[in-house]
């Protein structure tokens, strides 16, 4: 199978009280389409700075990412927001849900930005994260799990090639982390989308297809 995103050689440094810190070193992989990607390391390894930067959440100093043969690197934070409308999407620890807006309709934000809001679409995942109870309730009503699959059917909606999930079940007790972890793996399975997982929990890892290690920036 051909690879879906294709990282050469990324290189990434900051700049910390007259020092430079080299968060990522020299990093080329690949991930193949409908693959599940855990990306683990300890903290500060430089994975989390990693996924955001095959996001084209973040820039890289060196090197190139490609995402079906088109170099995101190269492109325009505008080009980039189109990629993500479409083709990517991210799941953060900390959820981030618009705290306004109901589960349904934090669920339907990105096909509203994109021009293409269908209400199927919509109930159709909201059954699928067990959340149609909810869909009318608002981030600060919700538990931890209930956030974090609201947050999930959010990055699903759109059926993008490629989800990033940094840390999804940190903020997370066992028994809801253990739920996510599988309701993502179904829904992945399904969408035939490609998952990568930053996580630091051996458990989680020992689920995907392939573990990728970070140590001090570089990949074990």
């Amino acid at each position: 199978m051909t690879s879906l995103l294709k990282a050469n050689n990324l290189s990434k440094s900051y700049a910390l009280e007259n020092q430079t810190i080299n968060v990522l070193k020299d990093i080329s992989l690949s991930i193949k389409a409908a693959e599940f990607v855990a990306i683990m390391g300890k903290s500060g390894s430089g994975k989390s700075t990693l996924i955001s930067i095959l996001a084209g959440l973040d820039t890289t100093d060196f090197g190139q990412v490609f995402l079906d043969d088109k170099e995101l690197t190269c492109l325009t934070e505008d080009e980039l927001a189109v990629i993500r409308q479409t083709d990517i999407s991210f799941v953060f620890q900390s959820f981030h849900l618009i705290p306004t807006l109901t589960v349904a309709e934090n669920i339907g934000f990105p096909l509203k930005l994109s021009g293409s809001f269908s209400d199927e679409k919509v109930n159709s995942l909201l059954q699928k994260v067990e959340l149609s109870h909810r869909k009318n309730s608002f981030p600060h009503q919700l538990s931890g799990g209930e956030k974090q699959r609201t947050a999930i059917a959010r990055a699903l909606i759109t059926q993008p090639k490629i989800l990033f999930a940094d840390e999804p079940t940190g903020n997370l007790d066992e028994k809801n982390a253990q739920s996510i972890m599988q309701l993502l793996i179904d829904l992945q399975q399904e969408f035939k989308t490609a998952l990568v997982v930053v996580t630091h929990d051996d458990s989680i890892a020992q689920l995907a297809d392939r573990t990728i290690r970070i140590i001090n920036g570089k990949i074990a």
